[in-house]
């Protein structure tokens, strides 16, 4: 294989840390997250009403 002399590698410069959430984007992400997790238990019921409602309506 060919080696090139001249131009070595050099090892890439570290990146800079990911900025960290503000204590506003904190409460933000926690606000979303638990409205997500009722979602999940309440969403199936309301669904199922509105099913059941459709279904009485029709009178099936």
């Amino acid at each position: 294989m060919y080696l090139d002399e001249k131009n070595q590698w050099r090892p890439p410069k570290p990146s800079a840390p990911a900025p960290r959430l503000t204590d506003r984007d904190e409460r933000i992400v926690l606000w979303s997250v638990g409205v997500f997790l009722v979602s999940l238990v309440i969403a199936p019921i309301g669904g199922a009403s509105v099913i059941h409602a459709l279904i009485a309506a029709l009178g099936l």
